[in-house]
């Protein structure tokens, strides 16, 4: 293993909050991620983020190309009577996957959340990402419950 934990072959990502101009590269990533979209609507998303203070989307970058993104939401909880904070998306292009770019995104997510004094940050994933299970236990985050859904289609 490489620095704190990373592996041998880590590479140096840049971290930064998503600007409109990023709209083609978010939209290639969250099609990565299962959920595909146009440029025109990955704009509209990165625009609605940007005007919630609540709210953030950071892309990954190295050598320029983006590489990864994750997207977080602060809340207050009544049943804790804290902030908390809800990991919404992580993904990482298969081809820089195993190279510390997840867990440099996840590092920078738990910055922001310390300093907006969130004290849990709660993540979910598909029961059949088991890959992307084993990679959260392995960043400290633990299996604590359930994720009940419902669509409103009506």
């Amino acid at each position: 293993m490489g620095r704190a934990g990373a592996p041998d072959d880590a590479v140096t990502a840049r971290v930064r909050q998503a600007e409109l101009g990023d709209a083609s590269d978010v939209a290639r990533l969250l099609g990565e991620l299962g959920y595909p979209c146009s440029r025109d609507e990955a704009a509209e998303r990165i625009a609605v983020v940007r005007h919630d203070p609540r709210q953030h989307l950071l892309l990954a970058e190295i050598d320029g190309d983006a590489s990864g993104l994750i997207s977080l939401y602060t809340l207050y909880s009544v049943v804790h009577g804290y902030e908390v904070a809800r990991i919404t998306g992580l993904v990482v292009m298969p081809e820089e996957q195993g190279k510390g770019v997840g867990r440099r995104l996840l590092r920078e997510v738990e910055s922001i959340c310390r300093r907006y004094g969130v004290r849990r940050i709660e993540v979910t994933s598909n029961a059949s990402r088991t890959e992307a299970h084993a990679f959260y236990r392995q960043c400290g985050y633990i299996d604590r419950s359930l994720r009940f859904v419902k669509a409103l289609g009506d």
